[in-house]
Parts: structure tokens; sequence; C-alpha cells
């Protein structure tokens, strides 16, 4: 029988007064049972809707209805037939702008878990499954995919299993991008990225990390060691400052730098020796999923306030509603329509405030919000000890300036092919945030997931001739 409750089956977490103490994550995932029976809440559409909300295009009804029966690994299966990264994608996915956003039980009540049902999946075959032995064997064509971020990581294993001989070259020391430099352990555990580089490389993929390209080598001397075609991952890890008074402060962070202290450098860990601020009142400024992970993550660390500043209503908020309820459960502090304009210092160069000034909303902009105006004479002054700028980031330019011929916008991230991922240059594709600026992981991945197929038209058509 379907279960027509309006409400889905709520996630079990960490109680908020704990949580915001430890790094363990936040939600617990479903069991079994919870599982099925929030399963029972797809009525199986004629129509499935959901799935034109995925950028993978996922099959959804078809994994939910085999959840329903508890067959867990045909679940799995079915997900990823087009989803390399189901743990991964259930943890930190937007599920309701897209999938979720389009499912009818979402007209009336709430929409089918899909996101906690691919996660439950994904958990329950890491523990439970029953690993498929795969025999690379090279078509004799090689590819090489800059960056191991989730665009990387899909277009290597789709290329992979198409018998290309991938390698990615990743900057970092680590492999994995985004998913370990960007997401606080609470929302992802790194021990659910390792797993799937694991599967990576068990498809032959060779992985090289501290290979900055366009300091160790150019996308040209990839071509010169005799790759056919390269893709570009490589992220947008540039962050954007506010240009205002103080911001070359002590203590003041970049959210990219605060984040790749904490997640990549493990500072939160006493047994590492990554410094990093022991604060004790935080300004956040921005209103995305990093400003609430920098938010959560300097709550963590023990600063005893810390504050969200965003210039807009929380309407306008780009944050998944999920990490902005998560933020105001474990105490961060919202200050809304609010937007700083300088960061005030001592004699000894630390920052000891933030003077603020509050805001309106008028007529909408070009990205559809309604545009904060100033209110004069509002301004106020924050005590803080630590400011986080996390309004954005940008790709880094070294590609692009070590790589001739290949076109960016003014932005700095490079022109390419919305459907296949071409460049101006020929046998360089490109996608994910390199491509579109900071986005969410799922539009990453799907941006890898149409390159590999371009890239294999490519190389074959070049074989052909």
């Amino acid at each position: 029988m379907p279960n027509m409750s309006l409400e889905k089956i709520k996630m079990p977490e960490q109680a908020p007064d704990i949580r915001n103490a430890n790094f363990k994550e936040v939600t617990l995932g479903y069991t079994p049972e919870m599982a099925m029976e929030e399963a029972q809440r797809c009525i199986n559409c004629k129509k499935p809707f959901c799935v034109e909300g995925c950028p993978v295009n996922v099959a959804i009804p078809e994994f939910i209805s085999y959840v329903k029966d508890g067959e867990f690994e045909k679940a799995y299966k079915t997900i990823t037939a087009t989803n390399a990264l189901p743990a991964v994608c259930g943890r930190v996915c937007p599920q309701e702008t897209q999938c979720e956003g389009l499912c009818v039980r979402g007209k009336k009540g709430m929409p089918v878990g899909i996101g906690y049902l691919e996660r439950f999946v994904a958990d329950w075959y890491i523990e439970n499954g029953s690993s498929e032995p795969f025999e690379f064997k090279s078509n004799g064509h090689k590819v090489a995919v800059v960056g191991s971020g989730p665009s990387g990581l899909i277009c290597a294993a789709d290329l992979a299993k198409r018998n290309y001989e991938v390698t990615i070259f990743e900057a970092f020391h680590t492999t994995g991008g985004v998913l370990i430099y960007g997401i606080p352990e609470f929302r992802l555990p790194k021990r659910i990225v390792q797993v799937e580089i694991d599967k990576l490389i068990k498809l032959g993929v060779k992985i090289q990390t501290n290979m900055v390209i366009g300091k160790v080598f150019s996308v040209d001397d990839l071509f010169a060691d005799g790759f056919e075609a390269v893709f570009i991952g490589s992220g947008a890890g540039l962050p954007t400052f506010m240009k205002i008074p103080g911001e070359n402060l002590n203590g003041v962070y970049s959210a990219n730098e605060y984040l790749t202290r904490i997640n990549l450098m493990k500072s939160y860990d006493a047994s590492y020796d990554t410094p990093i601020m022991k604060s004790t009142s935080v300004a956040v400024v921005g209103g995305g999923n990093v400003a609430m992970d920098a938010a959560r993550c300097a709550k963590r660390l023990g600063a005893e306030k810390v504050y969200i500043v965003y210039r807009r209503s929380e309407a306008e908020m780009p944050a998944r509603v999920e990490e902005v309820h998560h933020a105001k459960d474990e105490g961060i502090i919202f200050r809304l329509l609010t937007a700083p304009v300088r960061i005030i210092g001592d004699d000894k160069g630390q920052v000891t405030g933030m003077e603020c000034v509050e805001m309106e909303l008028g007529e909408p902009d070009s990205s559809g919000r309604r545009r904060p105006i100033t209110k004069e004479g509002s301004n106020y002054i924050l005590d803080v000890d630590t400011a986080i700028i996390a309004i954005g980031t940008s790709p880094n330019p070294l590609i692009k300036s070590t790589t001739p011929g290949l076109e960016t916008n003014k932005w700095g991230c490079i022109v390419a092919n919305e459907t296949t991922g071409l460049t101006s240059r020929e046998g360089v594709f490109a996608g994910g945030d390199a491509v579109t600026g900071a986005a969410t992981v799922i539009l990453a991945m799907g941006a890898g997931k149409n390159a590999a197929v371009a890239i294999d038209e490519y190389i074959q058509s070049k074989t052909k001739k």
C-alpha cells in the first residue's frame, strides 16, 4: 500500500547542542525500515518530472521502486547507471530545487525524500554490496583530466568505462577537489569521498597529485605527452573580496582558505599542525552554502558568537534551506539586511570589529533578487575578532594565462559549449565551476558526464579519418 502521508520520514540527526561542538556527521541516515516506508510515498507517476529535474537523469522512480521492495543492491545499480557518486549527491545536492522540487507529492505536502533515499542506498551498498570485478582493456587512447573535483571524477569514470587510459592531474596532495577542501566533515565525511575515489582507481584511472597545471606543466605539454584530449575541471578556487577598508587585517580570511585549513589540513584536530585563529566572535559575510559551512565550522572551533552577515533577506539566500535550518539550530546568529562597509583593527593590525549598515530591498536586479539599498545613517559596529568573506569565487587564472587560444569570459571562466564542454582550443574540453563559476556538485557532475560523451565522439571521429 502506498504511504500517503504528507510528510517525509524525518532523518535522524545529532542534537544541535551536541553537534555544534564536534565535526561528526550531523544527519545519521535512514534505517532500512525508514527507507522502505519513505519509498512507499512515491506514486510512480506516468510522467516522472523528478527525472527531468536531475542533471544526470537518474532513473528515480525505478530505484525507489526497488527500495520499496527491499532490493537495495538493484536500487544502487539503477542509480549508478547514470550517477557515479550517489553517496556524495545524497548528502550535498540541492534536491529541493531539482528532483524533489518537481515531485508531484510536493504539491500537497512534502516531496518524496529522494535525496535521503539515494544516500541510504549508497551507504547500504558501501557496507553490504558486492563489488563487481572490472577488467580494464585499453582502447589505445589517452585522455588527461585536470582537477579531481566532481566534474573531473565523473568525466574520468565515464571515459574509463569506455576503456580510455585516463590520468587525473590534481593540484593538491589529496584527491577530491572541493569535495575534500570545501565541504566540512559534518556534511560530507571524507571516508565517503575516498570510497568513490577508490572505485575510480579500480576502473583503471591513474591519479597524479601535486600537479598544478600552468606551473608544473601546461595543457600543451599534456598533448606533447601523447594525450589526445584534455578535460579541464579545475574548479573555481580564487576567492572574491569586497574591496572595503580593513580586508588586509590579521583575522580576515577568505572562506576558501578558512575551509581548506579545516577540511583538507584538519586544523580542528589537535594532532595536526595547521594554524588557525582561536576566535571568540566571528562574522561570516555571505548567504550561500559556503557561508553556512564557514559559520558552522567557526562555532565548532569554539567561537562564542558567530554571525552570518547578509545584505538581503532570508528569502533571497542562495544557501540550501536545510543548511540554514541547521545553522540556526546550532546557534548561528543571522544579521540579515546588513552589509559591511569596513573592517576595524587595533594598532597591532588585528581585527576588533566590523562596521555595518542596514539595508532595505528595492526592485529586482539581473539575478531576479530584489536589490539591496543602504539605509542612510544606519551604521553600527559589530564586535568581532575574525571576519570570513564568503561572497564567491572564480577560476584560478593559471590555466588561462598558460594556454594560448583558450577563450575565457570577463569573470575568468572558460568559455565552453554548454552541451559538449568543447572550448576554443581543439581537443580541450571543460566543465564544472571552471566554466560556470561556483555552482553545485551535481551540475558539475552533469558537465563532466556530457564532456565524456563528447570526448569519446571527438577521438573516435579522428580515428576514423
